[in-house]
């Protein structure tokens, strides 16, 4: 038996934070498979949360210069 492992493809441009709108620098996949976006800042803000709840967090904040 062997697991497929699908990479999360990269967050770019287009991808917006479902709380402000504002570039998307963290992805949040639920166990329900449904994800949610995040700028760094709220990504931030809302961590110690997420990390009940998510089942990957795929974060890109260290892009920011």
């Amino acid at each position: 038996m062997s697991t497929n492992v699908i990479e999360s493809a990269a967050l770019n441009a287009s991808d917006r934070c479902d709380r402000c709108g504002a570039q998307a620098y963290v992805r949040v996949t639920l166990a329900s498979g449904f994800d949610l976006l995040f700028c760094a800042h709220h990504g931030k803000e809302h961590a110690d949360k997420l990390k009940q709840v998510a089942l990957k967090i795929h974060d890109e904040s260290e892009r920011i210069s």
